[in-house]
């Protein structure tokens, strides 16, 4: 079962995605597309990665924006999955 990360690891795994906030117990990343099929597209790019990995990120789509929350819910808060989630994502245009 994941551990959840101490403030400090959660800084040192932020400080490597420059595209990541924390907000409350998530970590937060907005995309913005030309228009709102370009945003659905990214969103199905995300399908596949996190259904492999067993972990679902938060979505919100508001036209052309995507807004990307990842928590561990049974945990309360964040774990490596979390991360290693939010690294896939942030890899996927």
């Amino acid at each position: 079962m994941a551990q959840l990360l101490s403030e400090s690891e959660i800084q040192t795994q932020l400080n490597e995605l420059s595209d990541w906030t924390k907000e409350g117990n998530a970590i937060k990343c907005t995309r913005k597309f030309q228009g709102f099929p370009e945003a659905v597209e990214f969103v199905q790019k995300l399908v596949d990665p996190a259904e492999s990995a067993g972990h679902h990120p938060d979505l919100e789509i508001a036209y052309n924006t995507v807004v990307i929350r990842l928590t561990s819910h049974d945990m309360g808060g964040l774990t490596e999955k979390d991360f290693n989630m939010a690294r896939t994502i942030s890899s996927i245009n």
